[in-house]
């Protein structure tokens, strides 16, 4: 009998099976000591059969002590229930599966090398780790992106917004609804006025039901700001300001009145970013975005972003300012070459302009009154080509060389226009315009039988209209000339009607009654209509009827008005028409 038959237990032909096995086994007696092992367990674990044969496992394999498989092995002796484990044993760097069941004759324990199992496990759980991290960093660089792009689209959507109107505050409100949610929980904007009054105009909260409180707040926070508050920072040094947190005694040192802190209190701050407005190295602005608690410090990226569009925003608000200061210069302008129309003795003067709503306020159209030296009232209304700067300009010296030449020449209106056309081409002014000049006459023997002559005459303008006090409406027609400032050598003629007392005279330019695809008769009807239904108005509420039912809120061209009412030559001037000679009536809307 050779060594390995020497060490096997009894039993014939079981233990040649567990001889023959190819499954490593060992059986453990009371002591811990090795009774059995075959020769596939002894060469699993790097010994021979010798080797193990009576000695302490513990003591062979010291680095078990401790670790799962003696935990295994002692459960299953003091249980006596099986049991199995899986476990790296670091001195044969394998990984083993140990199955232990309790026997007669010992602890019998059979184990597996599955290293290559668990490498193979391992690979996979890594491939799959791997995988799940790639797919973790495209969904986090597709939310990147996702979010870069809603970022890019909201600095394209606050320049589009604030540079497609010039009312300032209504150019930063549409900042606020803006730059909330993405940017911020919600957003004060504050402006700057020229003359140094700071006004917190802009303001949103994601959440309606704050709404409300955050306007009580914004509405103290111009007052009860103290120094160390975003926008006071901001205005005196003009820089980015971030808060990550906003502690009570931070809120305390920027917030001092009690109204004001418990109006800020619902709103819960607790961080905070002011970044300032400045367009060509003033302030005139600036906005502060606030988080609650729940969102927290604002990120990087909301931080940058906020900056490039503070540098959009004062831009934006920079060029409405100008544009609005543009606006103020033109009406003025505008204002100061529309006289108020002089009001004769028994003659009630009204007056309209309205300039095109699209573009600056200020245009062609004009109107004049005034008396001749002999005290006739001399009408005028015209036309120049152009809604802008140039055409003003252009309007101020016709307006004047007809003024001048009406004036001084006494001439009947068809000479005055000619006399004007051919000064504007002597003096090689550049513009073309439509007038027409009409003169009430009355000389002493008119007077005494309470009479009225309307004279009138037209260089390519529409013809003029007259209500009666029965509510006929007549259109004045006599020959049309040709514009002024091409000096036509041709005639021109004037008209000549009775001026009825209880009429009304109405002179318009083309910008009351031309539409675009409305036929140019249908237009004058709708202005026949309306005078003939206005019979019993007074004078300026005429002109003011006449505007809204056809101009309504939006005007395409510019419209002048002037109409004059004759009242009965021999009573009393009424009270409604004003002073004798004073502009009292003049109304102007621009």
């Amino acid at each position: 009998m050779n060594g390995d038959d020497a060490a096997s237990p009894p039993g014939g032909l079981l233990v040649q099976a567990v001889e023959g096995m190819e499954r490593p086994l060992f059986v453990l007696d009371e002591d811990w000591r090795f009774a059995y092992i075959n020769p596939a367990g002894a060469r699993v674990l790097d010994r021979t059969v010798e080797q193990l044969m009576g000695n302490d496992v513990w003591a062979e394999f010291p680095e078990a002590v401790g670790g799962p498989f003696e935990q295994l092995y002692r459960s299953v002796r003091a249980t006596g229930t099986s049991g199995h484990t899986e476990a790296f044993f670091d001195p044969l760097d394998r990984w083993f599966r140990a199955d232990a069941f309790l026997t007669d004759a010992g602890l019998v324990v059979t184990y597996d090398d599955i290293t290559a199992r668990r490498r193979a496990e391992d690979e996979r759980a890594a491939a799959v780790a791997a995988r799940e991290a790639a797919a973790a960093e495209a969904a986090r660089a597709a939310a990147e992106a996702e979010l870069a792009g809603r970022h890019l689209m909201l600095l394209g959507d606050i320049n589009l917004a604030m540079t497609s109107t010039l009312d300032t505050d209504e150019a930063v409100q549409r900042f606020a609804d803006l730059a909330v949610p993405l940017l911020a929980d919600w957003c004060i904007v504050t402006v700057i006025d020229p003359d140094g009054t700071r006004r917190d105009v802009g303001r949103a909260h994601r959440d309606p039901a704050l709404v409300p409180a955050m306007h009580r707040y914004a509405d103290l926070r111009v007052a009860t700001n103290n120094a160390p508050a975003p926008v006071p920072r901001m205005l005196r040094d003009p820089r980015p300001v971030v808060f990550p947190e906003l502690t009570e005694d931070i809120v305390a040192s920027m917030v001092a009145d009690g109204e004001a802190r418990e109006a800020l209190a619902p709103l819960r701050p607790a961080a905070a970013a002011g970044f300032p407005l400045i367009a060509r190295g003033e302030v005139i602005g600036g906005f502060t975005l606030i988080n609650g608690p729940e969102r927290g410090p604002h990120t990087e990226v909301e931080l940058r972003t906020a900056e490039i569009a503070s540098r959009r925003a004062a831009l934006a608000l920079d060029n409405a300012r100008l544009a609005a200061a543009n606006q103020q210069v033109a009406e003025r302008l505008q204002l100061s070459l529309l006289s108020p129309p002089v009001q004769p003795d028994h003659l009630e003067l009204a007056v309209r302009y309205r300039p095109a709503t699209q573009g600056v306020s200020i245009g062609g159209d004009w109107y004049d009154a005034f008396l001749q030296p002999d005290g006739d009232t001399v009408l005028v209304i015209g036309d120049v080509m152009g809604h802008d700067i140039e055409a003003a300009a252009a309007m101020g010296q016709v307006k004047t060389l007809v003024r001048g030449i009406a004036f001084d020449r006494l001439e009947e209106p068809a000479g005055v226009l000619r006399r004007v056309d051919h000064a504007l081409v002597g003096l090689a002014v550049p513009t073309l315009a439509t007038a027409l000049v009409a003169r009430i006459e009355q000389d002493e023997a008119a007077r005494e039988a309470g009479l009225r002559r309307l004279r009138w005459a037209s260089a390519g303008h529409p013809e003029p209209m007259l209500l009666l006090a029965d509510g006929s409406v007549r259109d004045l027609a006599a020959p049309i000339g040709p514009p002024l400032g091409i000096g036509w050598l041709g005639p021109r003629v004037d008209g000549l009607v009775d001026m009825p007392p209880d009429s009304t005279l109405l002179l318009f330019t083309d910008g009351l009654f031309e539409r675009r695809g409305v036929p140019l008769d249908e237009g004058r009807a709708q202005v026949r209509a309306i005078l003939a239904a206005s019979v019993g108005l007074r004078l300026d509420a005429l002109c003011d009827r006449l505007l809204a039912e056809l101009l309504g809120e939006g005007v395409e061209d510019d419209v002048a008005v002037l109409a004059v009412r004759a009242h009965p030559v021999h009573a009393d001037r009424p009270p409604e028409a004003g002073p004798e000679r004073l502009p009292e009536v003049f109304v102007q809307t621009v």
